[in-house]
């Protein structure tokens, strides 16, 4: 019997029934969007601090870009959450996504280093608009009865983007130059503004008007806490880690943050064919004890280039998985109409922790070298751990729950 798929993401089986499904065209297009908003973001990463040095920056406020971006991000996304929530998330998406166009095209043609400090935290607050309103969009796309799985594919985009954004933006540096880099990126976020315009148009109930810039309430306190830990200790991986493979003189200096992506890809896509169990927040702990484990073998294994590999592949591994079920555990306990607050929420304490982390962290790596730097965000997330194990044993009774929420 045929089976037709209309875009909002329901299957007609042709009997007059509709069952979810996920693998839709819009479902596809979000995915491939998300892949290259990160691509550019991990491709600037550690390319920006390295154009920052042949500016005249020294290794410590070559860091700074990623503190500003980061602060812009996070402090954005308290906003454009919301405001994603009001206007719809399609309408966000092509509207930062055209307004990223001109930072780009800026970047290009930038030779002063200040100036770059200063469109960061607007570039930081376009890309949170990105996230977030991908992220919700996707939310509402997926059926509750699908909402694992579908997360857990769409959880392969984004560190598809981090493995190949650092390795391409690397690798052409040197080819292309700076300025043509970023002239290409522009290129491909005109060329995506355009395609998000086929995405449908949100329904009436998945736009409230009247939502207001509040806080969130107190279950989404926990997870806040958890990825502001993760993001002190990850502050100096993207800006630190091809900086010191130079310093070592590896010949990959994007190891770690290629790994660290293939590591993120690899368990998430073993667990997103074998199951997370009834209640996936249970698997929380251990994940953050894996992230932990990497940094760790970062901090004090000998060697360069095993060690990148090493700790890059474990990192990722549980770094991406607590990313995961943190975002699942939002969407699950989330009206449509807040779904937006509460990714942005998420976003803000991580991008928060990741711009101090960067700030301090890249300072002691300064002064005391980059071991001491890794091992101080070996201690950050060792402090995650009790956090992870709070919001894990908890059962959500705050809040009204939607309906496909996952049983305790």
């Amino acid at each position: 019997m045929p089976v037709a798929c209309d875009p909002g993401g329901m299957v007609d089986a042709g009997d007059g029934s509709e069952r979810a499904g996920f693998l839709t065209a819009p479902f596809v297009l979000l995915w491939v969007f998300y892949f290259l908003v990160f691509a550019a973001g991990y491709q600037l990463f550690p390319v920006v601090p390295l154009h920052l040095r042949d500016l005249g920056a020294s290794l410590a406020e070559s860091g700074r870009f990623q503190t500003a971006f980061m602060l812009g991000s996070g402090f954005g996304s308290l906003f454009t959450g919301p405001l994603g929530d009001r206007l719809g998330q399609r309408r966000v998406l092509r509207v930062a996504s055209l307004a990223l166009v001109a930072i780009l095209t800026a970047y290009a043609l930038l030779r002063v280093r200040w100036v770059f400090y200063a469109l960061a935290p607007v570039h930081g607050l376009l890309w949170s608009a990105l996230r977030t309103a991908s992220m919700a969009k996707v939310g509402g796309i997926l059926a509750p009865q699908h909402r694992a799985q579908g997360m857990s594919l769409f959880g392969l985009s984004g560190p598809g983007g981090v493995a190949l954004g650092p390795l391409v933006g690397l690798w052409l540096l040197p080819k292309l130059g700076f300025a043509w880099m970023l002239a290409i990126l522009a290129a491909v976020f005109a060329v995506l503004h355009v395609l998000i315009g086929s995405l449908p148009r949100e329904t009436t109930r998945e736009i409230a008007p009247e939502v207001a810039f509040t806080l969130p309430d107190r279950a989404v306190w926990g997870p806040v806490a958890l990825l502001f830990f993760l993001g002190l200790g990850f502050g100096p991986m993207s800006p630190y880690s091809a900086q010191e493979a130079k310093a070592l003189g590896m010949g990959w200096p994007s190891a770690f943050l290629t790994c660290f992506a293939l590591g993120m890809m690899g368990l998430r896509a073993i667990l997103g064919l074998t199951g997370m169990g009834r209640r996936p927040v249970a698997l929380l702990p251990f994940m953050v004890a894996l992230a932990a484990l990497g940094s760790a073998l970062l901090a004090f294994l000998p060697g360069g280039t095993g060690r990148h590999l090493a700790s890059g592949l474990i990192y990722g591994a549980g770094y991406g998985m607590v990313h995961t079920l943190l975002f699942m555990h939002i969407l699950e306990i989330s009206h449509p109409e807040r779904r937006g607050a509460g990714v942005g929420a998420l976003f803000f304490a991580f991008d928060v922790g990741t711009a101090l982390g960067a700030l301090a962290l890249g300072w002691v790596m300064e002064r005391t070298g980059f071991r001491w730097g890794w091992a101080a965000g070996v201690v950050l997330l060792a402090m995650a751990i009790p956090v992870a194990r709070r919001i894990a044993s908890r059962t959500v009774t705050s809040g009204p729950v939607p309906s496909g929420i996952l049983e305790p």
